[in-house]
């Protein structure tokens, strides 16, 4: 006798909603726990060719952690212009001053599919500066996450 693989339906998915705090986070840890709860890896209905997530709003993202000594070595580097000598580059000490959004989004963006399945699962994650955010009408539950300690 063979078992039937369960393959999820788009309409048979139900989302929840999650609120994670980021204070004193390491950066990678929490971004890769994060992209597999975005994915739906978590979930026994999980299908890799269709959006099985539930939504993420993170929170105090300008408390999160670097390990080791990448607040001063690490380099967030971006190609802006068409011509040559458009290369912008930042330290990780300039991205959690000015733009710790920015920096969260791009470590889970790293760590999700690249193409058409991968832009539609980044847009179910809401990243804020400060604790308060503009989501309490879905009622998210607090997440805590396994394999993350903070310093």
């Amino acid at each position: 006798m063979q078992r039937q693989t369960t393959i999820a339906k788009p309409s048979e998915i139900t989302r929840k909603w999650y609120v994670l705090d980021a204070t004193d986070k390491p950066l990678g840890r929490m971004a890769s726990e994060v992209a597999v709860i975005l994915l739906g890896k978590n979930k026994p209905i999980f299908t890799p060719n269709v959006d099985c997530g539930d939504f993420i709003i993170i929170v105090n993202a300008e408390k999160v952690g670097l390990s080791g000594d990448k607040l001063h070595t690490k380099n967030y580097f971006n190609n802006t212009a068409k011509t040559t000598g458009g290369l912008r580059t930042r330290s990780a000490q300039v991205m959690v001053n000015e733009f710790p959004v920015e920096m969260i989004e791009r470590a889970v963006w790293g760590m999700l599919p690249k193409g058409p399945l991968g832009r539609q699962i980044i847009k179910k994650l809401f990243v804020y500066k400060g604790p308060e955010h503009e989501h309490a009408a879905q009622k998210p539950e607090v997440l805590e996450l396994k394999f993350v300690e903070g310093k």
